[in-house]
C-alpha cells in the first residue's frame, strides 16, 4: 500500500459535538466572525444555537448572512468588511457547502484583501498570519470541510472557479449528524451525488492512491443504499450519521486526490448569467457524458467502481441512481441551451490533467457537453 496523506484539519465527528462549538472556537480565537446562509441557518435555530455556544465560551460574535447558493466574492468581501470591523481573529463557516467556502475566503480576505483576483489564479501560499476556520456542516456532501479550495464567483468576470491553498483547510471541522435533521429530502440526496462523485473521481483521477481508494470503499456503498432511502423520506440517525461520513471522505478523497473533469465543467455552468443549478444537480448531468469518454481510459480503476457500486457497470450503474434519487434532468429544465457552449467551453478553468482522459482541450469540453445536451 502506497499513500501521501495531506489533511492538517481536526476532525470532531458525532452525534452531539455541536455542543463543542465555543470550546473549540475559544481555543483558536476570541472574535470570531460567524459566516452562513440568507435563511435556513435561523429559521431551524441553528444560528441562535452556535451564537449561544460561542458567547458561552467568551468568544464574541459577528454574523454575516448574505450567502448565497455559489457564493459570489462581494458577498464574500462584505463578510470580510464586518469582520475587519469588529477585529475578528477567527471565522466559524456554519451551513452547506457554499457558506463553508465563502467563510474560508473570508478567513483569505481578512489578510489578503478583495477576493474576486484570487478566483482561480494559482495557489496561495503560507501566510503565517493566516487566520483560522472552524466550518460546521449542516448539509453533507461537498466535504468543504477538509478541502483546501473554495468555490467562489467573480463577479466582475463571470467566473466561477475556486481559490486554493493550504491555509484555507479549516483548522476544525465539526462534523454532527444530527445538524442534518432539517435538511429537505431533495437537498439531501443532490448534496449526497455530489459526494458520490467526489470518491468515484478519488477512485480514478491520475492523483488516487490506495488512502483515497480505501475511503472509497468504506464511503460508496453507503451513499448506493443510503441516498434512494432518503430520497424516499428516511432521514433517521443511521442515514444522517452513514451521509455525514460519506461526505467527510468523499472531502478527504478531494484533498488528497483532487476532482476530475466534471467538477471543472459544472464549475464553468456558473458562467452562464442567469442560469442557478446545484453542483450536485449539475454533476448529475453531466456525468454520463463524461463517463462516456473516460471509462476507455481507465477501464480497470472504473471497474472497481461498479464494483464498490454493486453493479457490472459505473454508466449503468450512475443511470440507476440518478433515476431512483430524482436528480437527473435535462439541461433547458435549467435554462441551459446549446447557445451557452462558447460561455461553458470558455468558463473551464483550472488543472484538467489529473483526468483519466488523456490530453483534454476545448473540443472534448465542448464534446461532453453536447453529449450532455442532447440527452
Amino acid at each position: 500500500m502506497i499513500f501521501d496523506v495531506s489533511l492538517p484539519t481536526a476532525v470532531v465527528f458525532g452525534a452531539g459535538r455541536f455542543a463543542e462549538l465555543g470550546a473549540r472556537t475559544r481555543a483558536l480565537g476570541g472574535r470570531a466572525l460567524l459566516v452562513c446562509g440568507r435563511s435556513a441557518a435561523r429559521e431551524h435555530g441553528l444560528l441562535a444555537a452556535a451564537t449561544t455556544s460561542l458567547a458561552g465560551a467568551g468568544v464574541a460574535v459577528t454574523v454575516f448572512d448574505q450567502v448565497s447558493e455559489g457564493p459570489l466574492d462581494t458577498e464574500v468581501d462584505a463578510a470580510v468588511g464586518a469582520g475587519l470591523a469588529a477585529s475578528c481573529d477567527v471565522v466559524v463557516g456554519l451551513g452547506g457547502g457554499s457558506a463553508i467556502d465563502a467563510a474560508k475566503a473570508a478567513a483569505v480576505g481578512l489578510r489578503a484583501g478583495p477576493v474576486g483576483p484570487l478566483v482561480g489564479a494559482p495557489a496561495l501560499d503560507r501566510d503565517p498570519r493566516a487566520v483560522p476556520v472552524v466550518a460546521v456542516p449542516t448539509v453533507a456532501g461537498s466535504g468543504a470541510e477538509v478541502t483546501k479550495g473554495a468555490i467562489i464567483t467573480d463577479t466582475s468576470r463571470r467566473l466561477r472557479a475556486g481559490i486554493r491553498g493550504d491555509d484555507l483547510f479549516p483548522r476544525v471541522a465539526l462534523v454532527d449528524p444530527d445538524l442534518l435533521v432539517t435538511v429537505p429530502a431533495h437537498v439531501a440526496v443532490a448534496a449526497g451525488f455530489d459526494a458520490f462523485t467526489h470518491l468515484v473521481e478519488g477512485c480514478v483521477a491520475r492523483r488516487s492512491d490506495d488512502a483515497v481508494r480505501w475511503a472509497a470503499e468504506r464511503a460508496l456503498p453507503l451513499l448506493v443504499r443510503r441516498l434512494p432511502e432518503i430520497a424516499a423520506g428516511a432521514l433517521g440517525a443511521e442515514q444522517r450519521a452513514d451521509l455525514a461520513l460519506a461526505s467527510l471522505l468523499g472531502g478527504f478523497a478531494v484533498a488528497n486526490a483532487g476532482t476530475c473533469l466534471p467538477h471543472r465543467l459544472q464549475q464553468a455552468m456558473g458562467s452562464v448569467p442567469g442560469v442557478r443549478v446545484s453542483h450536485g444537480r449539475g454533476l448529475a448531468l453531466l456525468y454520463p457524458a463524461w463517463l462516456a469518454h473516460a471509462t476507455v481510459h481507465a477501464g480497470e480503476r472504473f471497474a472497481a467502481v461498479a464494483r464498490l457500486m454493486g453493479v457490472n457497470d459505473v454508466a449503468d450503474g450512475v443511470d440507476r441512481l440518478t433515476t431512483a434519487i430524482g436528480v437527473g434532468a435535462p439541461p433547458d429544465s435549467f435554462g441551459f441551451s446549446s447557445d451557452d457552449l462558447p460561455a461553458l467551453v470558455g468558463g473551464v478553468t483550472g488543472n484538467v490533467d489529473n483526468d483519466p482522459i488523456p490530453n483534454v482541450g476545448e473540443t472534448v469540453i465542448r464534446d461532453i457537453y453536447l453529449a450532455a445536451f442532447r440527452r
